[in-house]
């Protein structure tokens, strides 16, 4: 999986634990492992979720500072409303 260059080192510490991507399909699939910038994140699990049901935990477990500035990060693949439905990864650190 690819992250954004700020994002690598929160990755790979554990900070952040879940990203949501706008995909076509699932590109990624649970107990897999996956290679970040010199390190490792295996994925523990992976669904499709409406923007609208993104809570303020998974907000910042994804080290985003509020939801439109996810919405921002997410939507360089296209436009997000609160109905798009986006692949909700969950993942951790491999040491």
């Amino acid at each position: 999986m690819e992250f954004s260059k700020e994002l690598r080192e929160d990755v790979l510490s554990g900070e952040i634990t879940v990203s949501f991507r706008l995909w076509r399909r699932r590109k990624v699939s649970p107990g897999r492992r996956y290679p970040v910038a010199g390190g490792w994140i295996e994925v523990d699990s992976i669904e499709l979720v409406p923007f609208s049901s993104i809570d303020e935990d998974d907000v910042r477990r994804a080290g985003e500072t509020d939801l439109e500035a996810l919405r921002r990060r997410a939507a360089h693949a296209g436009p997000i409303d609160d109905g798009t439905l986006l692949y909700r990864v969950e993942f951790h650190a491999v040491h």
